[in-house]
């Protein structure tokens, strides 16, 4: 087994080094490559993310799910790792996904905590233990062998917004899909910069219209309006 780390970002200069050197430093032999798909970052994103030893990946399109597919595309491992940039990745990540892989799960992804004493985020985070698909989202990160990514044509890229939630949907239909016990740390910085009520306003709103079958223009508009966001 081999892991290709993939890491799609956008001005994330104040993430993207401590990222790479954690990710580095913990892990080993089968920890091939970490790729930094960068969407057009105004920032030193991409060049930080070299100078600390990535494979940076330029592309003028600003989308995660076409940063992402362009990353597994670029990828010489049997094991795609999804990361985002704000993530404060566990240490075992390399033994928890091979692990993984002997339990014959194919994909997976952590339970994850704040880095907040919210206890209003707590409580959320609590959630990310179920197996259910609203307890999901890009920040767990996200493990899936090459083979079985491709089969499914990867990340679909005219999502906006929620490419996350499908392809979950898509694996769970015709795979095994697994929440490792243990938790990754995700920044609470979306809540930061709006407040716990008007994000979890606009979570609920954007995602039952998901579900209802919403464009992703009207769900991206919808999100915007609601959220600030740079991301």
């Amino acid at each position: 087994m081999t892991i290709s780390v993939i890491i799609p970002t956008y001005n994330e200069e104040q993430n993207i080094v401590r990222l790479i050197e954690s990710l580095k430093r913990h892990g080993d032999d089968r920890s091939r490559e970490i790729i930094v798909v960068d969407g057009g970052s105004d920032d030193a994103t991409a060049r930080l993310a070299a100078a600390a030893g990535a494979v940076v990946v330029k592309t003028a399109i600003r989308r995660r799910s076409v940063q992402m597919n362009l990353g597994a595309e670029k990828a010489s491992g049997d094991v795609l790792y999804f990361v985002h940039a704000d993530v404060v990745v566990e240490p075992d990540y390399v033994a928890d996904i091979s692990e993984s892989l002997s339990l014959d799960y194919e994909s997976g992804c952590y339970r994850y905590r704040f880095n907040s004493n919210s206890v209003s985020l707590r409580i959320n985070a609590f959630f990310t233990r179920f197996p259910f698909l609203w307890c999901r989202g890009g920040d767990q990160t996200l493990f899936i062998t090459k083979e079985l990514f491709w089969n499914l044509g990867g990340f679909q890229e005219d999502y906006l917004i929620m490419e996350d939630y499908d392809i979950i949907e898509r694996i769970k239909k015709r795979s095994s899909f697994r929440v490792i016990p243990r938790e990754i740390v995700v920044s609470a910085r979306k809540y930061d910069a709006n407040s716990y009520l008007r994000v979890q306003f606009a979570n609920f709103l954007v995602f039952s219209m998901y579900f209802w079958g919403s464009s992703q223009h009207r769900l991206t508009s919808l999100y915007k309006k609601l959220l600030k966001t740079d991301q």
